[in-house]
């Protein structure tokens, strides 16, 4: 098992983004854990507690609804969604971060499948109740960002949520960083895709130091 180095860890997804190939890496990460979920760097290991919250107080009943997760990483908050009832299918472009998910929950009624946000199965086009973006768009460039927006609000059926939880920034602030954070203006974009916002938190997370993050509701 590999140990997480920050600076190479950016240098490689750097290296990727120049050649147009924003993707390309993510099966990297998870191949680096040799076969230990608990390894994957960016894995809380836990739900996400504002996807929790949500779940908790929403209005309606959950179950029977279907959900998708994108960029499912090791599966937390795809195991949540389905402990609250919803019919989830969970996709990663990593096959092995898939790999890793279904070792992980041998007996889970999560659908674990390896799939690209940008040329996902028809079937699933406006075809889903919930549709949880954690942390996807913030590791793309550029106009991949603009793409991965659009898709996701493409997977949501008519009356339909999409649940966003990301880092945060001010504008004009950390634009060089990797992950780059999203601002306000751009999270807002998905108001500017004919959603409307159900509830919006800007917080800081437990870490030392505290990192801005954003949890967002935006309804079709």
């Amino acid at each position: 098992m590999k140990t997480f180095d920050p600076v190479a860890y950016k240098k490689m997804v750097k290296f990727y983004q120049d050649q147009d190939d924003p993707t390309g890496w993510f099966n990297n990460i998870y191949t680096d854990a040799e076969g230990d979920y608990r390894a994957v760097f960016w894995a809380d290991l836990e739900p996400n507690p504002y996807l929790l919250k949500w779940l908790k107080n929403s209005p309606f009943n959950h179950t029977g609804r279907k959900a998708i997760v994108v960029g499912c990483g090791v599966g937390d908050d795809a195991q949540a969604l389905s402990e609250a009832g919803y019919e989830v299918t969970a996709f990663d472009i990593s096959p092995e971060a898939i790999r890793l998910c279904k070792k992980r929950y041998s007996d889970t009624k999560v659908k674990y499948l390896i799939a690209d946000l940008f040329d996902y199965p028809s079937q699933w086009f406006e075809n889903y109740d919930l549709v949880y973006e954690c942390n996807t768009i913030q590791v793309l460039p550029g106009k991949y960002r603009v793409q991965a927006r659009s898709a996701m609000v493409s997977l949501l059926a008519p009356q339909g949520f999409i649940l966003v939880s990301c880092r945060s920034r001010a504008q004009g602030e950390q634009q060089n960083d990797i992950p780059l954070p999203l601002d306000k203006k751009e999270i807002d974009g998905f108001i500017g895709c004919g959603l409307s916002e159900e509830s919006f938190e800007a917080y800081d997370d437990t870490q030392e130091p505290p990192v801005p993050h954003f949890f967002a509701v935006y309804k079709k």
